[in-house]
């Protein structure tokens, strides 16, 4: 999986068709024409509604593929204003870390697996903490087995 260029529709038309899912019943639930429902394939974003939609229609967490890019991509820094955002009150919610998924894991081990990228490398581009880095690289190497 390719976190950095996600092209929503045709992940959903891939899971609709593992699915099984009639084009009648996904216009029926997205009250949409077929043609919306084609064009929605080809679309590279999709409104979150409709992305809410289709999450609940095929049982998967497609918001969860922006969480993993941003976790990969845009990676929270240590800024010098963070002491003050700690204590700054909010109406939204405050997420304590992030949370590493094991699709992400895979992905960042096979890129240092296959020499694509190196442990350094991928400690600086997606700010991974090197601890962490290690933690992975130990835990998961025999599972690949």
């Amino acid at each position: 999986m390719n976190f950095k260029k996600i092209s929503i529709g045709s992940l959903i038309e891939k899971e609709v068709s593992e699915c099984g899912i009639k084009l009648t019943r996904i216009c029926n639930f997205m009250k949409c024409t077929e043609q919306e429902i084609k064009g929605m394939y080809k679309a590279t974003s999709i409104e979150t509604e409709s992305l809410l939609k289709w999450s609940k229609l095929l049982k998967y967490d497609f918001f969860r593929l922006y969480s993993q890019h941003l976790m990969l991509y845009a990676p929270t820094t240590a800024e010098k204003n963070t002491e003050n955002r700690k204590h700054k009150k909010t109406i939204l919610p405050q997420f304590r870390k992030n949370i590493y998924t094991k699709e992400v894991i895979g992905f960042i081990l096979t890129q240092i697996q296959t020499g694509e990228m190196s442990k350094s490398e991928v400690l600086e581009l997606y700010k991974i903490p090197k601890s962490t880095l290690y933690k992975w690289i130990s835990k998961y190497k025999d599972e690949k087995k």
